[in-house]
């Protein structure tokens, strides 16, 4: 088995989170039933807050400094992830696609490096 990063790509600008409760809802609903299904190949998974609760850490001349708000300046940010175990790239693909069914947002599928 290979790990995969799913990452959920949210377009902030265009789509604000829960700007439309009915939608989430069944959103929720399509992720949920998703999760269930491929339950025993997730090895961590959850949502994100929006950009503007983020905390950006880097290094300037030596300092560890903190700024407030994400690295980028995007509209798409990462939205959420998901953690799995796939045989096989093939198939973590085929669950990318299941992925950005459910949650109705583009979904990349990145594998890790072996260690």
């Amino acid at each position: 088995m290979a790990r995969y990063l799913f990452s959920v790509v949210h377009d902030y600008a265009n789509n604000p989170p829960m700007a439309d409760p009915v939608a989430d809802a069944e959103m929720f609903d399509r992720v949920g039933a998703f999760n269930e299904s491929i339950k025993d190949q997730i090895l961590l998974m959850g949502g994100l807050y929006a950009p503007d609760s983020a905390t950006t850490c880097s290094v300037i001349n030596g300092e560890a400094i903190a700024t407030d708000g994400p690295y980028t300046e995007s509209k798409e940010l990462i939205g959420g992830l998901w953690i799995i175990d796939a045989a096989s790239h093939d198939e973590a693909v085929e669950l990318g696609k299941r992925a950005t069914q459910a949650c109705g947002v583009p979904v990349e599928v990145r594998p890790f490096h072996e260690l």
